[in-house]
C-alpha cells in the first residue's frame, strides 16, 4: 500500500503545534503588556483641563498645604475638589486679569462649576476611602507621587489592583508618622537620617523603614493582612 502522507508530515505537525503555542504565548504577553501600558492606565499622561492648574507652583512654590484645597481628605472617602471661591480667595487680588484664569472668573461670577477632568478615576466597582489611608499613616506621595513637582497633574501610578495589593500585602514598606502624611519632602528612615516617632506614649528612633512600619502598624491598629487583602475590602 502506497504511503499516504509524506515522511515530513510528522515534523510539520510538531512544528505547527509548537508554532501555535508560541503564537498564543506571544499574544498573551502582548495583551498583558498593553494592559499595563499608559494607553490603558493613562499613567504619566496629563489630561486637558479647563484651567492649567499647577501643583508645582501652588504646593512647592507658594507652600500651600494639600488640605487648603482638599478640605475633606482627612474625614471623608473623597479628597474633594475645591469650589471656585477657594481659587478666588487669592485670585480676586492677584493675577486678576490673567487670560488663563478667565474660566475661573466666569465660574465664580456665574455660579457654574468648572468641569475638571478627573485624573485619579477608579472604576465604579472599587471602593477607596481617603480618610482611612491618611489616618493609618499612608502619605499622599505613596499614591499620587511627587505632586509638588508636577506642573500639570498626572497619574503617577497605575492604580491597578496588583499595585494596590503590593501595599496591602506589606504596608510596613510605606507607612509613615501621621504628622508627615502631607509632607512631600519626607524621607524614609536610614542610619544616617533616623526618624523619631511616638510609639505607645514613648519617643522612639528608627533607622529602618520596615522596623518603623511594623511599629506604626501596631500603633495605628491596622487590620490583619487577610482582612485588608480580602475582596470585600475594596469591592463592595
Amino acid at each position: 500500500m502506497a504511503q499516504i502522507f509524506h515522511r515530513s508530515a510528522n515534523t510539520l505537525a510538531r512544528a505547527s503545534i509548537l508554532g501555535v503555542v508560541l503564537l498564543l504565548s506571544a499574544v498573551g504577553a502582548a495583551v498583558l503588556k498593553l494592559q499595563r501600558s499608559p494607553y490603558v492606565t493613562a499613567q504619566h499622561i496629563a489630561p486637558e483641563q479647563p484651567v492649567p492648574f499647577s501643583h508645582q507652583h501652588h504646593a512647592a512654590g507658594l507652600g500651600l498645604d494639600c488640605r487648603y484645597c482638599h478640605t475633606s481628605v482627612e474625614d471623608s472617602s473623597f479628597a474633594g475638589i475645591p469650589p471656585t471661591k477657594t481659587c478666588m480667595n487669592c485670585h480676586a487680588q492677584i493675577w486678576t486679569n490673567a487670560p488663563m484664569l478667565a474660566p475661573v472668573r466666569y465660574s465664580f461670577s456665574s455660579g457654574q462649576s468648572l468641569q475638571w477632568t478627573r485624573v485619579h478615576d477608579l472604576p465604579d466597582f472599587v471602593y477607596f476611602n481617603h480618610s482611612i489611608h491618611i489616618n493609618k499613616g499612608v502619605g499622599c506621595y505613596s499614591c499620587h507621587g511627587q505632586v509638588d513637582a508636577m506642573p500639570l497633574m498626572y497619574e503617577e501610578n497605575t492604580l491597578q489592583m496588583e499595585w494596590c495589593l503590593d501595599c496591602h500585602r506589606q504596608p510596613e514598606k510605606f507607612l509613615r508618622p501621621k504628622s508627615e502624611v502631607f509632607n512631600m519632602k519626607y524621607q524614609q528612615p536610614t542610619p544616617e537620617a533616623p526618624v523619631a516617632v511616638m510609639i505607645a506614649g514613648k519617643k522612639e528612633s528608627f533607622t529602618d523603614q520596615l522596623a518603623l512600619g511594623s511599629a506604626l502598624r501596631n500603633e495605628y491598629h491596622l487590620r490583619t493582612q487577610q482582612d485588608i487583602t480580602s475582596c470585600s475590602t475594596c469591592h463592595r
